[in-house]
Parts: C-alpha cells; structure tokens; sequence
C-alpha cells in the first residue's frame, strides 16, 4: 500500500474517533451539570484544557460556559480541534482514497460532516444539546460499522482500526483524567453522592455503565480505573484498545505477534508490558494524573512511531 494512502486512512478513522469523543466529552459535563449544579467554570474549563486550547479560547471567547465551549468545540472553523473541523479533515482525507474504501463509507462520512455543518446554522442544537450530541455518536456508530460491513479486512481496513483504537484510548485516559484530576478538587467530596454522580457520568460518556454494573455492585474508584484501562473485554477500555491495535500492526507488518521488529511494534509492546504487569493499586499509588500523563506520552511515541515505519521512513533515518 502507498504510504499517501496509508497515512489518510489512518487519520481519516483518527478524526471520526476524536470527533465522536469530543462530542462524549461535552454530553457527560451536560449531564453533570445537571446532576450536580454549581460553578459553570469549574465544570466547562476542563474540556477545553483538554484540548490544550484553553489560550485560544480566552482569546476569543473569555467566559468559559455552556454557550462559549460548545460553539468554540463543536462548530468553530477557526478552532483545528472542533467537531466540524476535525470532520472536514477526515472527509479531505477520505476523498482523497476514494478508491481504496468502499462508496458506502465515503457516503456515511460526507453525511456525517454535512449533518455537524448544517447544525451550526440552527437553534436545535442550543435547545436541546443532549439530543444533537448522541447523534454526533450515532453518526460515528454507523460509519464504522459500514466501515467493517463494506471494507476488505486488508491492509487499509487495519491502518483505519489501528488509528481508531489507539484514538479511543489516547481519550478514554482524557476522559479519567479529566475527572479525576480536574472535577473534584476538594477532598472532602471523595466518595460523597457528588462523587458518585460524576463517575456515573465518566463511565456513561463511554457507554460502559451498564457493562461496569454488570461486572460490579457499587462504584469506587479502583473499580473504574481496573474497568476503563486495565479490562481485556470492554471494547473502550485502554488494554482492549492496545491489544486490538497490535494485532492490527502485526498483521499489516507481517511479523509475528510477540516479536518487535520496528519502532511501532516496539513502542507499542512496550506500553502493553507495562500494562499487563500493573495493577490498579500501583496505579492509585503512582497517582491517576501521573500515570495517564506518562500513558498519553507514551501514546504519542506510538502514533510516531507509525510515521516513522510506515508512512515516513525518511524521516526516522
């Protein structure tokens, strides 16, 4: 495959998966916003740290509320990081392999970017926001299930799952941290109903409530950080992610699972040893904000990894 090729797929599904956690992220402060009223500030600022943007935003915007954060995430052209921005990315690159994925996915995508478009010239979405970003979610849903119906499971199929799931758990960790570190700033509420409530909504924004709740009785901490980054079985879980995306990465490289014969496989198995030899005590003991911020570095180091291997060999030599 040429790597032009590679590199668009790769993001294409990239940008549909970041589009679709963006759009988590927003609907889970929604609902906490209702559950647990308090401090507008305290509650939307978050989300834009997470993006890094937060000096864009001040620039622009400067009140960090409901309003404000939303325009600025979801249909801001001038904002890279947006909804409708990171969907006209991932249509540019898929038209530009037309010929390498099926009709029926370009024809899911351009909907999908034309649905987020044409939303930003209406009220629907200031009416009922909850409503809009479960169809961003349901876009995405059925975009990657067209995807895996109507693609050859060749080498382009595996370049898109690999980009989607390393994607998926570079913002499930977001998502934790964001909580964790940034959403409960007073000891006194660890534990409380507050508490509760808003891991409640950190498990909902990745749709795993009811899996967890099936698995465990009652919501802790440890429970949560064991479920979202450490489960071999739930499909948004770190651990899943990573394995699913090796078995991706060997397959396109040819090399056998458990051998590391360039940068990605190396980089990657690395990451995936350190996950299968912790646990969730030596996690909590590290600290949940330490060990995500090493986890998204180490992310990171993959995802160039993969241009170094694949797309860009030049570079790495």
């Amino acid at each position: 495959m040429l790597s032009r090729v590679a590199d668009s797929i790769f993001w294409m599904a990239r940008y549909v998966e970041r589009a679709e956690n963006l759009a988590r992220f927003i609907d889970v402060t929604l609902n906490l916003q209702i559950d647990t009223p308090g401090s507008a500030v305290a509650q939307w600022e978050p989300l834009v740290r997470a993006t890094g943007d937060d000096e864009k935003f001040k620039e622009r915007f400067g009140e960090f509320n409901e309003q404000n954060v939303i325009r600025f995430l979801t249909f801001d052209r001038d904002n890279p990081n947006s909804i409708v921005a990171i969907l006209f990315a991932a249509r540019e690159n898929a038209r530009s392999i037309r010929e390498t994925i099926s009709s029926e996915t370009w024809e899911q995508l351009n909907a999908f970017y034309h649905f987020v478009r044409d939303a930003a010239d209406t009220d629907e979405v200031q009416e009922s926001p909850g409503d809009f970003f479960m169809e961003v979610k349901h876009y995405s849903h059925l975009l990657n299930g067209v995807t895996d119906s109507t693609m050859s499971h060749n080498e382009g199929w595996h370049f898109s799952n690999m980009g989607r799931l390393l994607e998926r758990a570079d913002k499930t960790s977001r998502i934790l941290d964001v909580k964790y570190f940034t959403l409960l700033p007073r000891v006194e509420d660890v534990g409380s109903p507050v508490d509760d409530l808003q891991w409640s909504a950190v498990l909902r924004s990745v749709s795993g409530f009811e899996m967890y709740r099936k698995r465990y009785h009652g919501i802790t901490v440890e429970r949560i950080v064991e479920f979202l980054i450490l489960d071999r079985e739930f499909p948004r879980a770190i651990q899943y992610c990573l394995t699913e995306a090796d078995d991706s990465l060997h397959t396109i490289s040819g090399t056998p699972v458990g051998t590391f014969e360039n940068a990605a496989e190396q980089r990657l198995g690395r990451l995936r040893a350190e996950l299968a030899f912790c646990d969730v005590k030596s996690i909590i003991n590290q600290g949940l904000h330490e060990f995500v911020d090493s986890l998204q570095t180490q992310l990171n180091q993959v995802g160039e990894g993969i241009v170094d291997t694949f797309i860009d060999p030049q570079s790495a030599a």
